[in-house]
Formats: structure tokens, C-alpha cells, sequence
């Protein structure tokens, strides 16, 4: 197979531009797709509904994501190679004009200022390929549409109405947090509400993913605030839920996607503006 193909620049897929420049890659592709017991139908360098049937096949039985699409990940595979390469990064093709007609109400100051973060972060955590990138500003937009970490404001949602109480108090105790009420008389609630691009919430997750990106958020909660530290918490969470993330913006099923990051459907309307928008700009 040509060195283009098995990197996956470009990736082989249906309806390519400049099909017949990339002729003998994807009949090479198909002839490794019928060894492996694929049968794209004619090996003849054209893909067409056939050959991308046998890819999402091959790719199922691969347990690859199933896009129809032989990038690097798939030529690797197609090849026997088993350790995965990663995917292009289009972090240098993403740029503040292009990120502030995704966000039509933010100030450019704040883009210019936190971008560079976040493509920074998804760089490192090997998300930096353009579905997951979008993935995240659109999460940033439905989360934090200033482009700013924020910490999350009281509402009836996470505090009692009861003159005796405290901010965050319905937090305290939510198990499902891993939050523990009050020890040392510092509420959990309000030491571990939501902070940051995404709205980290809960001593669990502060505590799971401060260890992931090496920093100590449970003895200093208020730096998942920080920028870079905002932003590779966003990466890390992101690349968690990586595949289901895929293939629900895949399935074009933008509230799907949603409940992976937040467990609800909360700025959808947000999200998916975003993300189509973007999609456009770097199609």
C-alpha cells in the first residue's frame, strides 16, 4: 500500500475530491480488504458504496470506530499493524476567527486568550483530530459560553432554601459525587462545585481526574479554574468518553453526545450550533 494511505493523509473514503490521484492506494486497500475476508466487490480503485460497506464491516470487527473512512488507525489495522497510530492533529488549523463564528456572542479577548489551552490540552491527551476538537469547543460553548473557566453559581438545584443552611449544601452529601458532607468543616458541596470549561463536579471527580493530569485538586479544589489545568481536565474527561462521543456526533445525534459529557441535554441547542458550525468551517 502507497505511504499515503497507511498514514491516512488523506483518509480514503467515499466521495473523495481527486478520487483517481488516490487510485492505486484504494485499490490497494480493497484488495486488503477482500484478504481479510471483506469483499469490497470490484478491486478497481474506485470507492464506492460497496468498498465503504466492507470498511465499516472490517471495522467493526476490528472494534474501530465505524466510519466508513480508512485513515491511519484502519490502515494499520488493514495491514496487520497492532499498535495504533495517532490521529492527525488540526489543532494548527484551528484559529480564533474560525473558533469566534462558533461562538457568536463571545468576546474574541477570551478566545485569543484560553484557545491556545484547550488545543493545546486535546493535543496532549491524543484527541487533536478534528471530530474530537469540535467535540470539545461545542462542549466549551454549552458549558461555559464566555470561553472563560467558571465555577458553577447557586441555584434551588444545589442549595436549600433554608435560612440555616449553606451555599452547595443539596452537594454535601450526594454519594454519587463522592462527596462526604462536611469533614473538617469544609462543606464538600461547595469545596467541590462545578468548576472550570466543563464544570468538574464532585470530590470523585476532582480527586480521579486531578490524578489523571497530575495535579492535586482535592487540597486545591479552586485551580480547576486555571486555564491549563481547566483545560486538560476538559481534555481528560473528553477522551474518556472518546468513542461514545464519536459515534453519537457520527449518528449525528448531537443530544446523545451531549449526555455523554453532562448526563443531560442541557445548551443542545448550544452544542450543536457549535459543532455544525464548525464542521462547516474545516470541511
Amino acid at each position: 500500500m502507497a505511504t499515503k494511505a497507511v498514514l491516512g493523509n488523506p483518509s480514503l473514503q467515499y466521495g473523495m475530491q481527486n478520487a483517481a490521484k488516490y487510485k492505486a492506494d484504494i485499490k490497494a486497500c480493497q484488495k486488503l480488504l477482500a484478504d481479510a475476508g471483506f469483499n469490497p466487490g470490484a478491486v478497481d480503485g474506485i470507492f464506492g458504496l460497496g468498498t465503504q460497506a466492507a470498511v465499516m464491516a472490517f471495522q467493526r470487527s476490528e472494534g474501530l470506530l465505524a466510519d466508513g473512512v480508512i485513515g491511519p488507525r484502519t490502515a494499520a489495522a488493514l495491514q496487520g499493524r497492532k499498535k495504533a497510530p495517532l490521529l492527525p492533529s488540526v489543532a494548527v488549523d484551528i484559529t480564533v476567527p474560525m473558533v469566534s463564528q462558533m461562538f457568536p456572542h463571545t468576546a474574541v479577548s477570551s478566545i485569543k486568550r484560553n484557545l491556545p489551552f484547550v488545543l493545546a490540552a486535546l493535543k496532549g491527551a491524543g484527541i487533536g483530530d478534528r471530530l474530537m476538537v469540535l467535540a470539545a469547543l461545542a462542549t466549551i460553548r454549552a458549558e461555559t459560553e464566555g470561553f472563560e473557566p467558571i465555577s458553577e453559581g447557586i441555584s434551588r438545584y444545589n442549595t436549600s432554601p433554608d435560612p440555616k443552611g449553606h451555599p452547595f449544601d443539596l452537594y454535601d452529601n450526594r454519594k454519587d459525587l463522592g462527596n462526604q458532607g462536611a469533614p473538617g468543616n469544609k462543606p464538600d458541596g461547595e469545596s467541590f462545585r462545578g468548576r472550570g470549561f466543563i464544570q468538574l463536579t464532585g470530590r470523585a471527580n476532582y480527586g480521579k481526574y486531578g490524578k489523571e493530569i497530575g495535579e492535586d485538586l482535592l487540597g486545591k479544589p479552586g485551580r480547576a479554574n486555571d486555564p491549563d489545568i481547566a483545560a486538560k481536565i476538559l481534555a481528560a474527561f473528553l477522551k474518556d468518553q472518546e468513542r461514545p462521543i464519536k459515534e453519537a456526533l457520527l449518528d449525528r445525534d448531537f443530544a446523545r453526545a451531549r449526555r455523554c459529557v453532562n448526563g443531560g441535554v442541557h445548551g443542545l441547542d448550544r452544542f450543536t450550533d457549535a459543532y455544525l458550525t464548525g464542521a462547516r468551517l474545516t470541511a
